[in-house]
């Protein structure tokens, strides 16, 4: 009786049958960990490659508003006016020009 008990007491040579008649599956899993693993490392780096893409992409938006705008502003006849004095060229007091046909 005494060494019953000690036998079913015995966990490592339970433990080691166990393991050792389920080898298979136990290297099955260990398998499904690694790619599970590997699948969350290359979910993690598409994340951070889509973040990246996302800032670069807004600043990317405000520089072209700002472009944009300043040549908006650029394009005004006052603006037009103000660059071209320092060369000589006065468009101000032109005025329209009227073709008539006859």
């Amino acid at each position: 009786m005494a060494n019953k008990m000690l036998n079913a007491l015995n966990v490592s040579q339970h433990t080691t049958n166990l393991v050792f008649g389920n080898f298979k599956f136990m290297l099955f899993l260990g398998f499904l960990g690694i790619i599970y693993i590997a699948n969350a490392h290359f979910a993690e780096k598409n994340v951070r490659r889509i973040q990246l893409k996302q800032k670069e992409m807004k600043e990317l938006k405000w520089e072209y508003t700002s472009i944009k705008s300043e040549t908006m502003y650029k394009s005004m006849q006052s603006q037009i006016d103000e660059s071209l004095d320092p060369k000589g060229v006065n468009l101000a007091n032109a005025g329209p020009k009227v073709i008539i046909k006859k």
